[in-house]
């Protein structure tokens, strides 16, 4: 059986080649997408709501992730069906007067071609994936489409803009009505790119913000863990098979004062794409993509799986859990095989596997 192969690239060189990512003013592009517009959704739940008053000098920590398949497209006679996954991440730290005291961009662009096999099965597919800090000038934007500076650094500077702002300050003074940085602003001098989107992620991450601990001055830090994946499903009742195309995007916000996690915010994505055994897309891209915290119960872990607690209620206790200790005592956590707590005082509150936790608040922590 002579397999096709299964290319899993990042969407930089097809939308250097497209001219449709990212810096219009650099690539003539007319489609921006890049931080694309955020869909409203309800706040993610982030940690049980503190019935004692915040301590002087405490400030919320928020996070938001914002997927879109938009982009994605069947298969035609000449080409197989292109998945694009395109999540922007933010974390910010922001006081009870609403101004942003940090702030962080981080996203995800890849695209993955699901191919067919000579006996027309999908070949199976599993890689890991950075982000765009994570690349760096990896991503290219300066060395193929001669950027005024890598994607790493835009994001920086629109971050760094942020800080000190309100969000009502932010949106009058990061964009105008295009999306872009005003001409003749010093942030249009060092970020071209589509901001407009990236502004509305933010917005969505204050608005997540809760009090989890964190104080005025703490180091805030953002990590996921992503994976990109196409499997066949068969069908055997029917004698059926589909494709699906999936990201896995596990992401933790984090504050530390010192050696010490003084807060913590944890969500996940799963970005699901269906095809037909022609390579027709039957999911419905342009619909919005909920995370496991804006699912909440309808994630469905008590309805379908008699679980203890939702995903987002255990997600938010191991949070809760890990504030106040080193990433060393994380790492000592004991777990099961299948990386389950096996500690008596965690186990009440968080049955889900945790290996993967564990493994962001290390990265974090580097």
């Amino acid at each position: 059986m002579k397999k096709l192969s299964v290319i899993l690239t990042l969407v930089l060189i097809a939308s250097l080649l497209a001219g449709c990512a990212g810096t219009p003013v650099v690539y003539n592009c007319t489609c921006p997408t890049e931080g694309a517009a955020v869909p409203e959704t309800t706040p993610a739940t982030e940690a049980p709501a503190s019935t004692e008053a915040p301590a002087e000098g405490a400030v919320k920590t928020g996070l938001a992730i914002v997927a879109n398949v938009g982009k994605s497209v069947s298969a035609t006679a000449e080409a197989p069906a292109s998945i694009d996954y395109d999540v922007t991440l933010v974390a910010v730290n922001v006081d009870d007067s609403g101004v942003i005291q940090s702030c962080i961009i981080d996203g995800i662009k890849s695209t993955v071609s699901a191919e067919l096999d000579a006996d027309g099965n999908y070949v199976a597919l599993e890689n890991p994936v950075q982000t765009k800090n994570e690349l760096g000038e990896n991503y290219g934007m300066v060395a193929y489409g001669n950027a005024v500076a890598e994607w790493d650094q835009q994001a920086a500077a629109l971050a760094a803009f942020a800080v000190g702002k309100t969000v009502e300050e932010l949106k009058s003074g990061a964009i105008d009505e295009t999306g872009y940085a005003p001409d003749g602003s010093d942030l249009a001098t060092s970020a071209t790119i589509y901001l407009g989107g990236y502004v509305s992620a933010i917005e969505k991450a204050v608005a997540n913000a809760r009090h989890l601990g964190a104080q005025a001055g703490d180091e805030l830090k953002l990590v996921s863990d992503n994976t990109v994946s196409v499997s066949d499903v068969h069908d055997a009742e029917n004698g059926t098979h589909t494709g699906l195309a999936q990201l896995d995007a596990t992401v933790l916000a984090m504050t530390m004062n010192g050696d010490t996690i003084t807060s913590a915010a944890i969500d996940a994505v799963q970005a699901k794409v269906s095809l037909d055994d022609a390579g027709t897309i039957t999911t419905d891209v342009t619909a919005p993509v909920a995370t496991k915290n804006e699912l909440g119960e309808n994630y469905g872990m008590k309805a379908w799986g008699g679980a203890i607690a939702e995903w987002d209620e255990q997600a938010a206790a191991f949070a809760a859990y890990i504030t106040g200790k080193t990433p060393t005592e994380v790492a000592g956590i004991a777990v099961n095989e299948k990386t389950a707590p096996a500690e008596a005082d965690l186990t009440a509150s968080v049955t889900i596997a945790i290996g993967g936790f564990q493994a962001l608040v290390a990265k974090a922590a580097q």
